[in-house]
């Protein structure tokens, strides 16, 4: 799960840099409003893998506590609650995904606009 996250911060760096291109390549400064889709996107998907490994420390934890003979091999997670905002507004995600929402920001409204 760890490694999704790590993909994920890596594409969406990426993705909000390849906009930053097009919009100085074609000298229009709207495109950066692009930015924002793959930046909410990639925190959404973010959260998600979290939330994931969240629930699977949780269960790792609920089977060590067990005796050997009451183990049921079960994967299921669904009896453990983990909430999708609380992996959302993870300090981790915060930081990160606010700091790439600033970025986007700091280019829209403090440099110049080209063209037009």
């Amino acid at each position: 799960m760890a490694g999704n996250s790590a993909l994920l911060k890596g594409w969406a760096v990426t993705l909000v840099a390849a906009t930053f291109a097009l919009a100085a390549k074609d000298t229009d400064i709207r495109y950066i409003l692009i930015a924002y889709v793959p930046t909410i996107a990639f925190w959404i998907l973010d959260a998600y893998y979290l939330q994931q490994e969240r629930l699977f420390r949780d269960l790792y934890k609920q089977v060590a506590s067990k005796q050997e003979g009451d183990i049921d091999f079960s994967m299921d997670t669904s009896t453990l609650k983990w909430s999708g905002l609380s992996a959302f507004f993870a300090f981790v995600n915060s930081l990160f995904y606010g700091f790439l929402i600033t970025i986007v920001l700091v280019v829209m409204f403090v440099f110049p606009r080209v063209g037009g």
